[in-house]
């Protein structure tokens, strides 16, 4: 099996018909009321999403899930930490940067390729690129199925530097430009291979999301940063996919960038 082989709709075929693809999942949320950001808060939503199993799904192996995801408020404290720690370099204040989670190709020379046009794109948006960090997975502790192995890309943070005088809603807008951007000329590149491959889970001075192909279990063992003391929020939101006549993949577990659902927009294509 490739690893382009779980990427986009398979082709009709018998009764299987991608324009009718519909799914039905769990969704939960943990908020502290009064903003307090804390590591319990991110705990406490891997417990919901651990008893949203029976909401999510898996195929004919038991370790391959339809798909699981984390949505939290942007880790300032962790971030701060490893970017001091592994990129060598402070980040400005909350608000001042941007970061996100990527989705890259796993072919070395496109996973370049895909970088360096994002780059190019922050610099021609006016922002500063702060850095990549390659995102901690631990596939095999995780004990992620054939399935999901075969599909998982390589995952990067990705972090932006406001311009100066720019703040607020306007540095939100200028990420959200450059996430728009990187995607429609990297995922329509017949250059690459693993174009679909490209992917943004999220890229905010707010919010920050984890997901993958992925049961709810895996999603703290696969995921190393989700069990960092320092990784706090005031707030988080889990979803757990069951992917009743839609295909898994890594792209299109939830949380969604703004928002979760449990499958009756999902005829819309862009959900």
């Amino acid at each position: 099996m490739t690893k382009t082989s779980r990427i986009g709709f398979p082709a009709k075929h018998g009764l299987y018909d991608p324009a009718n693809e519909k799914d039905s999942c769990g969704v939960g949320f943990v908020a502290h009321i009064k903003g307090q950001r804390s590591h319990q808060i991110v705990q406490d939503a891997y417990v919901v999403l651990k008893n949203m199993d029976h909401r999510g799904a898996c195929g004919c192996e038991a370790n391959t899930g339809d798909g699981a995801g984390i949505l939290t408020s942007l880790p300032y404290e962790f971030l701060t930490k490893v970017a001091a720690n592994e990129l060598g370099v402070e980040l400005p204040a909350p608000g001042r940067f941007g970061a996100g989670v990527v989705f890259l190709p796993t072919k070395e020379d496109e996973r370049a390729r895909c970088k360096q046009v994002v780059e190019e794109i922050v610099a021609a948006q006016g922002q500063r690129l702060i850095g990549w960090r390659v995102v901690p997975t631990l596939t095999d502790e995780a004990n992620i199925g054939p399935t999901a192995r075969a599909a998982e890309p390589h995952i990067e943070h990705l972090i932006i530097g406001a311009a100066d005088g720019l703040e607020g809603d306007a540095f939100e807008r200028q990420l959200y430009l450059i996430r728009k951007q990187a995607s429609h000329r990297l995922r329509t590149d017949a250059s690459l291979e693993q174009a679909s491959m490209f992917y943004v889970c999220s890229l905010s001075t707010k919010v920050m999301i984890y997901k993958g192909m992925l049961t709810t279990e895996q999603l703290f063992q696969y995921f190393s940063d989700l069990n960092d003391p320092d990784y706090q929020s005031h707030l988080a939101m889990v979803h757990s996919r069951f992917s009743t006549n839609t295909f898994p993949s890594w792209d299109r577990a939830q949380p969604c960038r703004f928002m979760s659902h449990n499958g009756e927009i999902n005829t819309v294509r862009g959900n």
